[in-house]
């Protein structure tokens, strides 16, 4: 079919190395560098095609895919063969298309292995305050569509002064924004901190649990609390509504198929949505995943393809489905196969 063809290119996309650029291609849009994400870090823009849409590295002197234009009509060829026929650059408004998308502190005092965010130079630490994010998405609505907003952080100094940070940010936006969708994506390590966040306006919430394998959450992440993650996404269901709720799981660093079927079931059973997202290696995380997982398989498209399928069964068993999600990463789509919207 058609359609999985395309859902396949998406997952070579996603797994692939940058595009090379024309030589003199000028952007119709604002080049993104993102500080939070599989893309931390680089230099990226946005490919959409058939109703897909992949944030890409970019570059002028190599990449794997190749951006051809002919006549106003851009393509896109891999190994000197097509690869696809007629792609489009979208608009990114901050970090995501259609997203106002803000990282409020990309320094974090906890060591993820797969987390680059707090290894970036320090001059892509933008310290937005409030009313600098409040600013820019009142210019971004008046330049081109944003659907909603969202918020991620490191946690630099403490849980709770990270969360307030959260809170008074919230709050701002949603005395400018009343009717705008709001994300958020902190670390939490109390339900204070769960309904804070909710009652300062936010709508959604994203609490990421990382692995479906409590022993390799813990090589990971060893500073985080798997059992508290879990409590506290349980709880966030009855302060956020079910749906209202997602957590993301990386693949790739040894965990099972089986594993993350059965995560599928413990959090669609109880009104959360999981996200799963290929584990992201480079030169930044390479020597610290290598240290702490070892070396695992290299993820290829079909097991993409695969845990998609088995997340759309799941989510749709629960009567659950992503395109009531508004905000984040389920809204921007540009890094994993989302379940109802890609597939």
């Amino acid at each position: 079919m058609e359609e999985d063809v395309n859902v396949r290119k998406k997952a070579e996309l996603i797994l692939g190395g940058g595009v090379r650029l024309p030589e003199g291609f000028v952007f119709p849009f604002r080049v993104s560098r993102s500080t939070a994400g599989p893309g931390a870090g680089s230099s990226s823009a946005v490919f959409s095609f058939y109703g897909h849409r992949v944030k890409k590295s970019i570059s002028y002197d190599s990449g794997e895919f190749v951006l051809i234009e002919n006549d106003g009509i851009l393509s896109m060829t891999r190994g000197g063969e097509p690869f696809l026929d007629e792609v489009r650059i979208e608009p990114v408004v901050y970090h995501s298309p259609e997203q106002a998308f803000f990282n409020i502190d990309q320094r974090c005092m906890y060591h993820c292995a797969f987390c680059v965010s707090p290894l970036l130079g320090k001059e892509l630490n933008k310290r937005l305050t409030d009313n600098d994010i409040v600013r820019m998405t009142k210019e971004a609505i008046g330049k081109q569509k944003v659907v909603s907003v969202s918020l991620t952080s490191g946690v630099a100094d403490s849980v709770d002064k990270t969360v307030d940070r959260f809170v008074s940010c919230v709050s701002k936006l949603r005395k400018e924004f009343p009717e705008l969708p709001i994300g958020v994506e902190p670390y939490v390590s109390k339900k204070e901190h769960v309904r804070a966040l909710k009652e300062a306006g936010a709508t959604e919430i994203k609490l990421n649990i990382q692995s479906p394998n409590r022993k390799i959450f813990e090589k990971a992440c060893p500073d985080l609390d798997y059992d508290r993650i879990i409590e506290l996404l349980l709880y966030s269901v009855n302060v956020f509504g079910p749906g209202m709720v997602t957590s993301n799981m990386i693949f790739g660093m040894g965990e099972t198929d089986e594993e993350i079927e059965d995560m599928f079931e413990f959090f669609c059973s109880r009104g959360i949505i999981p996200t799963v997202r290929s584990i992201h290696i480079n030169s930044t995380n390479s020597s610290a995943l290598r240290s702490t997982i070892g070396e695992q398989p290299a993820v290829d498209a079909e097991r993409i393809m695969r845990l998609a399928r088995m997340q759309k069964r799941k989510l749709a068993e629960y009567g659950l489905d992503t395109r009531n999600c508004h905000t984040m990463c389920i809204e921007c789509g540009c890094c994993d196969i989302v379940p109802f919207r890609d597939i």
